[in-house]
């Protein structure tokens, strides 16, 4: 009895079998049309038309240009995870604020943050969508960071992981994704001073 070779390779009858090739042009397809028309005017006939391919192609992968556009932003978000690991607070903090600043400037991320965080404000599903693609693996992150700080006795035992990344990514997002500003030489270096400053800080119980 002799068995074909090729059929252990055979995908189940009725498996869709997605392309990698075809995958590359729609998500580069998506970077020409936010450059082109941004996020709001962007529709999904416009992404299949530029990377040449039916819609289908591209609802078999994504259900909207919204969970598109968030695979892609989140694959750029993720970049460089997981958390640092210096030895020092400080070298932490100021790790984690040279990922971000590389994720906020890319240009998926540049062009499609603001817009998104507009759309968040008006719809939860957007909201929650943006969570659990930028802010949750961030919240692992300034975890991480904490708890080793805490271990070498940088922090005291009940410091706030939430509170630690509002402090530490929160004026890079406002400068980056809000204002759209530019990022002066050592400025990293001192917003990485500046955020270890506060959450070492400890007020005076006398006040």
């Amino acid at each position: 009895m002799t068995t074909d070779p090729g059929s252990r390779r055979r995908a189940p009858a009725g498996a869709a079998v997605l392309r990698e090739d075809v995958t590359d042009a729609i998500r580069s397809a998506v970077f020409a049309e936010l450059a082109a028309v941004g996020f709001a005017r962007m529709s999904i006939e416009g992404i299949a038309r530029r990377a040449g391919v039916g819609k289908t192609a591209v609802y078999r992968r994504w259900k909207s240009k919204l969970h598109l556009v968030l695979d892609l932003v989140s694959a750029v978000a993720a970049q460089g995870m997981p958390a640092p690991a210096t030895g020092s607070l400080y070298g932490d903090v100021r790790a984690v604020l040279e990922l971000a600043a590389y994720a906020l400037r890319h240009p998926l991320a540049s062009q499609v943050i603001p817009d998104l965080l507009v759309e968040a404000a008006r719809n939860p599903e957007i909201s929650d969508a943006i969570k659990a693609a930028l802010l949750d693996p961030q919240q692992g992150v300034a975890a991480v960071v904490v708890r080793d700080a805490v271990a070498r006795g940088e922090l005291p035992p009940d410091s706030d992981p939430d509170r630690a990344l509002d402090l530490i990514v929160g004026p890079l997002y406002w400068r980056l994704a809000v204002v759209r500003g530019e990022l002066p030489a050592g400025y990293l270096d001192d917003l990485a001073a500046s955020a270890v400053a506060a959450l070492t800080h400890r007020a005076d119980p006398a006040v």
